[in-house]
């Protein structure tokens, strides 16, 4: 039998991040994106449950509405409101299965095939896969070390026909680790609104801050209903219940309602449950300081190590989420580099996989909050000798 595939489908390549979990093996994990397991308030959560099956094992198991457990949206949006100062009277907040799905559902109800849409270069895979299946024509615009170049992303608006939106990941960016400065964000806001093209702001780690100051989103800016905000329950609490929510003008998250009818009809009422509850008995803030200050650590053991071994690179040093940016000479083959340090016992994500158009790239991501502070130590000491028979 011959299948043959949708023009959709047939064209996009699996995760290379996912490929490398499948065959890491043994391998010291710098490759995950995961939080921490540490980082899980498994007590508390085993606690809620027993709760529930207990005391609200039907609404807990029955099916639920597609915008979300009330009393969960409705702490969402006071959150958003006092935190972030997101949230004005045309918005609306919809809660979704993880915020994979709040991007993708985003893409789906605002782009036609051939549409354009903007990101930073490199971004976050899944967003761009998410984007590329729709047939979309997706351009990259570069980071600074502040954040997206304003004039290369004027330049990608004029130059592109029916741009829709720029995907940004503003704070503690994957895969960089870099923070948009808050004038960057004002400008970008700015822009986008002169030439009427909405803004996807991806903030998943926009909570796990452990030095410098906050920068409030660019949602906090939105006066003129173009920002969609996506945030997420996965980095603070545990990415398996996939819970995360959408905040945007009323009109586009009547269309996501419908768009997320057809494909998953609502998120887990009972994981959704879960966190509501967790909210109202548990202390969520100093819940999210602990996480902050393991990571705190582990960025910090990673980035003193890395100052001891490695010779003749770059490589960002944020002040929050799961992940730095490490660059080797120019002419270097990051790609090429990740099988030898696969080779020698470290799993890394060469840069080709957060590209747009595929390129060769010297850059890899790496990720602090998953290994062990042993894991660390001997896996950054192990790069740095491959480092140093590479360049």
């Amino acid at each position: 039998m011959e299948y043959t595939f949708s023009d959709k489908i047939s064209s996009l390549k699996p995760s290379l991040i996912r490929e490398i979990l499948k065959s890491a093996g043994n391998v010291i994990p710098f490759s995950a994106g995961n939080p921490s397991v540490e980082a899980f308030p498994v007590k508390e959560m085993a606690d809620i449950s027993a709760y529930l099956y207990s005391e609200c094992a039907g609404p807990a198991l029955q099916y639920g509405i597609t915008e979300g457990y009330t009393p969960l949206r409705d702490k969402v949006k006071a959150r958003l409101k006092t935190k972030f100062g997101i949230g004005k009277d045309m918005d609306e907040t919809i809660i979704v299965s993880g915020g994979q799905q709040g991007i993708e559902l985003t893409c789906k109800v605002l782009c036609n095939e051939g549409d354009t849409v903007l990101c930073e270069v490199p971004s976050f895979i899944g967003a761009l896969n998410a984007f590329r299946s729709y047939n979309v024509n997706l351009k990259g615009v570069p980071l600074d070390d502040d954040g997206i170049n304003l004039e290369a992303l004027e330049k990608a608006i004029k130059e592109n026909k029916n741009v829709r939106f720029l995907y940004v990941i503003p704070t503690f960016q994957n895969p960089t680790g870099i923070t948009t400065s808050a004038e960057k964000r004002k400008a970008v806001y700015e822009i986008c609104k002169k030439y009427g093209v909405f803004i996807l702001e991806d903030n998943p780690y926009g909570e796990l801050r452990f030095a410098g100051k906050d920068v409030l989103p660019i949602k906090a800016l939105d006066e003129d209903g173009i920002v969609i905000y996506c945030g997420s329950f996965s980095k603070v609490f545990s990415p398996g219940l996939r819970v995360g929510f959408v905040c945007a003008p009323q009109a586009i998250v009547q269309k996501i309602v419908v768009a997320k009818q057809v494909s998953d009809v609502h998120t887990n009422v009972f994981f959704q449950m879960l966190i509501d509850r967790y909210i109202d008995t548990c202390d969520l803030d100093a819940h999210i300081a602990r996480i902050s200050n393991l990571y705190k650590g582990k960025c910090e053991l990673m980035l003193s190590e890395m100052d001891k071994h490695f010779k003749g690179v770059k490589y960002t040093r944020p002040e929050g989420g799961l992940f730095l940016w490490c660059t080797l000479p120019d002419g270097c083959d990051s790609l090429d580099f990740a099988a030898k340090a696969k080779e020698a016992g470290v799993a890394v994500v060469p840069g080709i996989a957060f590209s747009v158009e595929n390129e060769v790239c010297p850059s890899m991501r790496f990720n602090y909050s998953m290994p062990t502070e042993q894991q660390i130590v001997e896996g950054v000491k192990i790069l740095g000798e491959v480092i140093e028979k590479y360049i």
